[in-house]
């Protein structure tokens, strides 16, 4: 029998053209170091790409990181992508160079929370924990059983 990670298992994604993924290698170990299974998919995803990561690695929640300036493209259309997939109760949280003014209307779409640069990385930890812990609730865990 396997157990889910006890933590959880979030997914750090870099949507579109961006190249800059300093903030995400940080943002990623962070949520290691606190105990979560973290997989990163690296630079210049799709948001297809990411939507079927996070089906294929049974995430409990997203993270994206975007310095590009598109956030207003990019967010909604892994919001897109990840209904598409049928997952569209995994919490989403973004990241990046996002003016303030760009965050109410994100969070009215559907992105749970936004960190812009200068958030404390416990602030980050503590939203993705809320985040889980909510998902989880809401979809109970099915425990596989090996049966050989």
């Amino acid at each position: 029998m396997t157990q889910p990670h006890k933590k959880g298992r979030i997914l750090i994604g870099k949507p579109g053209l961006d190249g800059h993924e300093r903030g995400a290698k940080v943002v990623s170990r962070a949520l290691s170091d606190a105990g979560f299974e973290v997989i990163y998919t690296g630079i210049r995803r799709t948001p297809e790409e990411l939507a079927a990561t996070a089906v294929q690695e049974d995430v409990d929640a997203v993270g994206l990181s975007l310095l590009s300036g598109a956030h207003n493209a990019l967010f909604p259309a892994v919001l897109d992508a990840l209904r598409a997939a049928g997952i569209a109760d995994v919490p989403v949280l973004g990241g990046g160079v996002i003016p303030d003014e760009d965050i109410p209307g994100l969070k009215a779409l559907g992105i749970r929370e936004i960190f812009t640069p200068g958030t404390p990385l416990g602030a980050v930890i503590q939203a993705f924990e809320a985040a889980v812990a909510e998902h989880r609730q809401a979809a109970p865990f099915e425990l596989e059983v090996d049966r050989s």
